[in-house]
């Protein structure tokens, strides 16, 4: 089941995707908490927008250097177990919503990843016991000023900032995500092309240990790290990540010194 949040420039609204991608059947609530039902209408993907297909009402939790091949052109070692950090709520944008780069950040890089919906309240999920806290898996644009993150300790601003966190295009519920190819493109040129099968660390041990840690609450993100091929990104160019499976999340960058109508 694909699930999406949308508007149609009234209040945002959720409903279920068809798998060719192009009409939505409209549901009551919020499918996160409660009981949904078709409110009996229907729109074109075409025709409405789609925002962001989950807020987290607590946090996002990202995985860093979860690919060996991302880990080694970054000049880094695998870590031994999975490296958390957190990044803001207020980073979260929608398919289709501009990234804006700040004045100060003069570096900026995409990297395509796999996010995934916690579905329930949870806390020491054993990894055999994961499906069942996940609600769905989504795209994610882990967006890093990289120039940031190198002359800082921590990684809040260069991860965190506002919009540097594009979601969507959807939520799909029911998926096997242990081999899907994902890649980015930026301005239609590919410049990641990987497998989720090449994590270091697969959706059940990356859920579990952050588990172990925080207690998660539905509605949550976590992303779950980016193959090789990350890169510079800059303002008047278009990125594109898409997941097998999932389908494909669209960007344009955009300067914050430049007026989001320009």
């Amino acid at each position: 089941m694909r699930i999406c949040r949308f508007t149609t420039g009234d209040d945002p609204a959720f409903g279920l995707v068809d798998g060719a991608g192009e009409k939505i059947a409209e549901i009551t609530g919020d499918p996160l908490y409660t009981r949904i039902e078709l409110t009996g209408q229907t729109h074109e993907v075409a025709d409405v927008r789609l925002l962001a297909p989950v807020i987290p009402r607590s946090k996002v939790v990202a995985i860093g250097r979860n690919y060996a091949d991302h880990a080694r052109e970054m000049g880094h070692e695998l870590p031994a177990e999975p490296m958390m950090f957190f990044i803001p709520n207020t980073s979260v944008c929608g398919p289709g919503d501009p990234v804006v780069i700040p004045s100060f950040a003069r570096e900026i890089s995409y990297e395509a990843e796999l996010a995934v919906v916690i579905g329930r309240v949870c806390k020491h999920v054993a990894p055999e016991d994961v499906h069942g806290v996940i609600f769905g898996y989504t795209v994610a644009n882990d967006v890093t000023a990289r120039d940031l993150q190198r002359s800082e300790n921590q990684w809040a601003r260069a991860k965190g900032m506002d919009t540097f966190t594009p979601l969507g295009p959807w939520i799909e519920t029911d998926l096997d995500v242990s081999d899907l190819r994902i890649t980015c493109t930026v301005d239609g040129e590919t410049r990641q092309d990987g497998t989720t099968a090449d994590m270091v660390f697969g959706v059940p041990e990356i859920v579990a240990h952050a588990s172990a840690a925080f207690t998660l609450l539905p509605g949550d993100v976590i992303l779950t790290g980016t193959p090789a091929g990350v890169g510079p990104i800059t303002a008047g160019q278009r990125c594109e990540v898409e997941i097998e499976g999932i389908g494909t999340l669209r960007n344009p960058f955009v300067s914050a010194d430049v007026g989001l109508d320009d």
